[in-house]
Formats: C-alpha cells, structure tokens, sequence
C-alpha cells in the first residue's frame, strides 16, 4: 500500500485523484500524522499493520521569502522531515518518490540542468530542499527524487490562478522577463509518478535524482501572455489586460530567484520512456479543464 503525505496540497490532491483512477491502494495525509516528529511517522506506520511498502511525500514548506525570516519552521519541514520519512522507510523496507526544486541550482546556467550538476541554493528554501535531498538519499538507497520547477495544477494558489485573478480585476499586470524556466502542470507530473510507480511494481527504475517540468524555454512575462491569450480563447476571461514585461528588480524580495532554472529532462524520458508535451500544449489541458468547470 502507498502512504501519501501531504495529501491536501496541490499536487497531493492531484495524485490523490490519479492514484485512485489508476486502482492504487493509498492511505493519504497531511497535518494529522506531524511529519518533523520521528516517533509520530513510527506511530502511523505501525498502525498500518505492515501493509505500506511504498511512500509519496508531497509535503514541503514552499513560500521562498516568508523561509528567509522562518529558516528554522522551513528547515524542519524540507530537510528533517524528508530524512524522518527516509529513516522509517528504510526500517520498513519501503520505497520513497520525494519532490524538489530547481532553486536547489544558483540560475547562473547557459543551458539546462542535469541531475549531475552540483547544487549551490542562493537562498533558505532551496538551501533547505537539498539538504532533503541528501538526507533523502543518506538514509533510505530506494528513493527517487524529482525535482521539478513553475509548478501550477487546479488545485491550491499558484502562477496561473494568479495571474487570472489579477487579469480579471485589474487593466494591466506587469511580469518580469528576466527568469527563464518552464511551467509544469502537476496533472502531467501525476501521470508521471503513476509510471514510475507502475515501472517500480516490477524493479525497473533505478533509484535517485531525476527531473521532470514542462518541455521549452520561458520567461514568466512570456507565461503570463499565454495565459492570457488561451483564457481569452476559452472564455475564461472576458476583459482586455496589458500584460506588461519588466524586471525582477522592479519586484524587490527578501531571496534572489534563480535567473535561469530549465531543467534538462533527458534522463526520466529515457528511463521512463515517455514523452513531455510542450508547455503550451500542458496549459491548454490545464484551461480546459477550467472551463468544463466553469472556473
């Protein structure tokens, strides 16, 4: 059986939806099993009666300015309780899928990261997420990591949600063009753990880092404009907004983004052997589904 932590998020929730479709056998949950309390994972395990043998941990502690003034709520959640989880699965024998982040890379690339790169975070989220990463894979050899970037879904507050609601109300929206990544929609990184789950049923995949987000090579100004062009052509928005391009200093922050954060997904492709659709063919998925539901 799977355990799923965080089950409540916006790629928890997605999951939660996917596992189920895909006739996974899952137990999930979020705040009610206190994942920074070592012996409150033993507790939940144990009464699982031996039944869990893989977990999906979806929790993490992501607003990146709020960590540099809560370094130490964030460090507990994204690097103690990740090796918590890592301790018990490996006392249980129990395989673990664990998310991260591009912000564990500077931004100082000229081309896409491998999994190989070495970390360098610039600032405590990111410097949080890696330590997770090498307690992760310190304490439990059958972990899978993969770090993903842009993160949006229908679920929780995210880029795109944003953006749309700022669209809605205001005349004009300004978005920096200074940070290049790719969005990736957690519907299509959920399909992607389903495969891996269904490739781990039979042993296939090796363990450790992997990357995963939506094919291309954007700025967020770029995002927004598609954004605001396909909800326009799905009638998810009925007035004129002036998507206007500046720069990330024209935002001031507690914590430098990373300027560049594309990740080079080569590795999960092969290993996996699937295919990641364009970013603009990933949104187009996403705002369709937001019109079936009127939202």
């Amino acid at each position: 059986m799977i355990w799923l932590i965080g089950n409540k998020g916006m790629l928890g929730t997605e999951l939660s939806i996917l596992l189920e479709k895909s006739g996974f056998l899952f137990v999930g949950t979020d705040r009610e099993v206190d994942i920074t309390d070592l012996s409150a994972i033993r507790g939940f395990v144990q009464a699982q009666k031996g039944t869990i043998d893989r977990i999906i941990n979806c929790a993490a502690y992501t607003a990146v300015d709020k960590a540099e003034d809560d370094k130490d709520n964030c460090r507990l959640l994204n690097a103690e309780a990740p090796r918590n989880i890592a301790v018990t699965a490996n006392e249980i024998n129990a395989k673990l899928i664990h998310f991260s982040t591009d912000y564990v890379f500077n931004g100082r690339s000229n081309r896409p990261y491998t999994e190989d790169d070495a970390t360098d975070p610039i600032g405590v989220y990111g410097l949080t997420k890696r330590d997770g990463e090498i307690h992760i894979l310190k304490e439990n050899e059958q972990s899978y990591i993969i770090r993903t970037a842009w993160l949006y879904g229908y679920y929780g507050n995210n880029f795109v949600r944003t953006m749309l609601k700022l669209m809605k109300e205001k005349e004009s929206v300004s978005v920096v063009n200074d940070q290049k990544g790719c969005p990736t929609w957690t519907g299509e990184l959920s399909e992607t753990v389903i495969s891996l789950l269904k490739a781990v049923n039979i042993n296939t995949i090796p363990y450790g880092i992997y990357h995963f987000a939506g094919e291309g090579e954007i700025t967020w100004f770029d995002f927004a404009n598609e954004i605001y062009n396909q909800a326009k052509t799905f009638g998810l928005l009925k007035n004129d907004c002036d998507v206007k391009s500046c720069t990330s200093a024209d935002f001031p922050a507690k914590v430098k983004r990373p300027a560049y954060s594309v990740l080079d997904k080569t590795k999960i492709k092969k290993t996996l052997g699937i295919e990641i659709p364009e970013w603009k063919n990933s949104l187009k998925k996403y705002m369709k589904i937001r019109m079936q539901n009127n939202a």
